[in-house]
């Protein structure tokens, strides 16, 4: 019985600290995020009902030739990566185009790295992950995956 009201007691703060969090955002990143959350979840939508090379060439269609400041990098990252949180199945797939689609929104080039895991025995598992430079923008780290595919902008 204690266990569960510490639960709850958890999820509350859980929920309190993440209204403080959006609440402290300044406009434009409120503004920037919103941004997000409606480009993820339009992705999210698009792959589920065509295909991803369908999606990926509504994309790269951008004219996106600039190499991305740092700062642009890590703010498309965090704004894809909070707004992925609220979109149920926003997978990495997901979140490497919808991040590929605000970076060539700006003139950006970037391109989306897809790969396997080694060593899953019979089970196939990809991943993808959004490249801009030499700098992993969204999906972590490489170590461990075998690279299949580039898709570029």
């Amino acid at each position: 019985m204690r266990e569960i009201k510490d639960l709850k007691r958890m999820e509350r703060i859980r929920r309190i600290a993440a209204r403080f969090r959006i609440r402290s955002l300044s406009g434009q990143e409120m503004l920037f995020l919103a941004r997000c959350l409606a480009v993820v979840s339009v992705v999210r939508l698009a792959l589920t009902l065509s295909s991803y090379n369908r999606v990926r060439g509504l994309i790269t269609r951008l004219d996106a030739r600039r190499d991305a400041g740092i700062a642009d990098l890590r703010r498309v990252a965090w704004g894809v990566a909070a707004a992925a949180r609220l979109v149920p199945g926003a997978s990495c797939l997901t979140q490497a185009l919808a991040g590929q689609y605000l970076l060539a929104r700006q003139g950006n080039a970037s391109k989306i790295s897809i790969g396997i895991e080694r060593g899953t025995g019979s089970e196939l598992r990809a991943h993808a992950w959004l490249m801009s430079g030499n700098h992993i923008v969204l999906g972590g780290s490489i170590n461990g995956f075998t690279h299949l595919v580039d898709h570029g902008s």
